[in-house]
């Protein structure tokens, strides 16, 4: 049996990247996988087959997370599924190309609305849902953490804000039992990241170069360390930012 079996999680933002390995590592440990997408229902379905193919159980819901309302019906599209949550994984984000001198407040406020607000509402909502001893696992990054890239400074701002409501839920239902954690990533390969990291060798090159590792980060990786905090094993563990960069912020 493995160290899931039994337990339910939702993991947002799953049909691809980061999101879907940590769905796929999670189904294989043995829980039940709500896959959530935003748009790309395909891409969603082919996360629930891997799972499948892997012996777990998943099923897809989908829900646009910068509309109005986006968190109270993807879980009521959960509840029709699923009898109750243990795990949430708030791991669902955009990026933006623009930076400080000339993002416009639309996008500024969709940037929030995905990456911080949403993940508010979510953790809300899966409050009286989440089963005691349960866990909320809060995808971040590391450029929270470091202005090396000055060019990031919207979207870290919204990461910045996802570490706050870490720490208050890991004291508002700690006496619950329930852990509230954040992991941050540096640069992962993946499909978001593919065009300019595999635009060349030297791209390549200068992305390992910032972890003291040599390498650029995999989603496996990632999904690894979100499965320690998933699983008994991470129970005494809470409140806490954990760096998953690769030690790229040393």
């Amino acid at each position: 049996m493995g160290a899931l079996t039994g337990r339910t999680a939702l993991v947002t933002g799953a049909s691809r990247g980061i999101g879907r390995g940590i769905a796929e590592r999670l189904g294989r440990d043995g829980a039940r996988i709500a896959v959530h997408y935003g748009a790309n229902h395909a891409a969603a379905k082919e996360t629930v087959t891997a799972i499948e193919a892997a012996g777990g159980s998943a099923f897809a819901i989908g829900a646009e997370l910068g509309s109005p309302g986006a968190a109270q019906e993807l879980w009521e599209k959960f509840d029709a599924q699923a009898d109750g949550v243990d795990i949430l994984v708030n791991n669902a984000g955009i990026g933006t190309s623009s930076a400080f001198a000339d993002i416009e407040e639309a996008e500024f406020d969709r940037l929030f609305t995905v990456n911080a607000k949403s993940p508010f509402f979510l953790a809300q909502l899966a409050a009286p849902r989440l089963r005691d001893g349960g866990r909320i696992i809060n995808i971040s990054s590391g450029a929270a953490r470091t202005t090396m890239l000055p060019d990031l400074m919207p979207y870290a701002m919204t990461k910045g804000a996802l570490d706050v409501l870490t720490q208050y839920l890991a004291k508002v239902l700690g006496p619950r039992g329930i852990t509230a954690n954040t992991v941050a990533p540096g640069i992962v390969d993946t499909d978001v990241n593919a065009e300019w990291l595999r635009a060349s060798d030297e791209a390549w090159a200068g992305a390992a170069a910032l972890s003291v590792l040599g390498k650029v980060g995999t989603t496996a990786e990632i999904a690894d360390v979100v499965a320690f905090l998933a699983s008994p094993d991470g129970r005494w563990v809470t409140g806490q930012w954990l760096d998953a960069t690769g030690g790229s912020l040393l």
